[in-house]
């Protein structure tokens, strides 16, 4: 199989659509922290992080623009999405200001479902046949990411930037959601308050108690599966009090499948399995309310509707414009 790693792209001087997201993005935020900036735990150092992503950003382009081909401009979109690795627990330093919101989404699913799913899963699933499955669906998240871009980039490499435009936007709208929406989960929200309210269906309110507090609980399931100290480990780096409503691992993941769809169907029916795990996982292992899971599931369609009319409407780049073109002709 040619890979055409190194044939040539057309170099424009602008930027490519993930690129544009990325600096909208950061340069919301960046207000953001200036509006907030006496609150703030470390304002300045977020401002230079930042700067230095623009300055990456502008550095990527002239790397493009001396040696435009494919493996470059995979390189330029795969890096802003990598910063996404970044993005996600800076929300927690926007949100951990403003009152908690879980002892809401704790009373509401006991009032839905009559218990707490993220409990009553785990308590009644616990063996290892259990446990590894979702643990193992839950880690696929980024592989599944992965798979499915560099699919597209060696594939159908002329809809590359709208995959990973898409994809970027959707993580960003909900990071959105995640600064002004302060939910962290069971996984924080059941340790903070003690089982014994929570048995006792009693849910109070916390205020900013994550502001100073931010202890995670280890994980239910089999404490010796690979795939579970896999997660534990993963959740000990990156995780924080943060971005639980709706549930992005579900939102993100539907997205995914969605565009597995549309360009192999093959594909998609291989992912699957991760992704029916991996949405059972994420209130499997009290990372998400089940109202945080079905959210997630239904917003997914307007905000892969929505990304994807950005892109069309303003995002896309000269440079793909022209990559359509050409592959459309032939």
């Amino acid at each position: 199989m040619d890979l055409k790693l190194f044939e040539r792209v057309d170099s424009g001087k602008g930027l490519f659509a993930v690129e544009t997201v990325s600096l909208i993005y950061n340069a919301l935020t960046t207000i953001l922290i200036l509006v907030l900036f006496p609150r703030m735990d470390h304002p300045g150092m977020m401002l230079l992080e930042r700067l230095g992503i623009v300055a990456l950003t502008f550095a990527l382009i002239f790397m493009y623009q001396a040696f435009p081909c494919r493996l470059t401009a995979f390189i330029r979109m795969a890096v802003q999405m990598s910063l996404l690795a970044y993005w996600y627990p800076d929300t927690f330093e926007f949100n951990r200001l403003f009152p908690n919101l879980d002892h809401w989404f704790a009373t509401a699913e006991q009032w839905l479902f009559h218990s707490q799913p993220a409990v009553e899963f785990s308590k009644n699933c616990p063996s290892m046949w259990f446990s590894e499955p979702f643990n193992m669906g839950y880690f696929c998240y980024y592989p599944m990411i992965l798979v499915v871009t560099v699919y597209y980039f060696l594939f159908r490499f002329e809809w590359f930037e709208k995959v990973s435009c898409v994809l970027v936007t959707s993580f960003f709208i909900y990071y959105f959601i995640y600064v002004f929406v302060p939910v962290a989960g069971p996984q924080f929200y059941f340790p903070a308050i003690g089982m014994d309210n929570v048995m006792a269906q009693h849910f109070p309110a916390i205020g900013d108690y994550f502001n100073h507090n931010d202890y995670l609980i280890p994980g239910p399931g089999f404490e010796h599966g690979f795939f579970y100290q896999l997660v534990e480990a993963s959740q000990e780096v990156g995780e924080r009090p943060t971005a639980a409503f709706p549930s992005s691992h579900v939102g993100i993941s539907t997205i995914v499948m969605i565009m597995a769809w549309r360009v192999n169907k093959k594909l998609a029916y291989v992912l699957a399995p991760f992704y029916i795990l991996l949405c059972g996982a994420t209130v499997y292992i009290q990372a998400h309310y089940l109202i945080d899971a079905i959210v997630g599931f239904v917003s997914a369609f307007f905000v892969y509707s929505l990304s994807t009319w950005m892109y069309k409407r303003w995002f896309i780049s000269p440079v793909f414009r022209q990559v359509m073109e050409r592959e459309w002709a032939e």
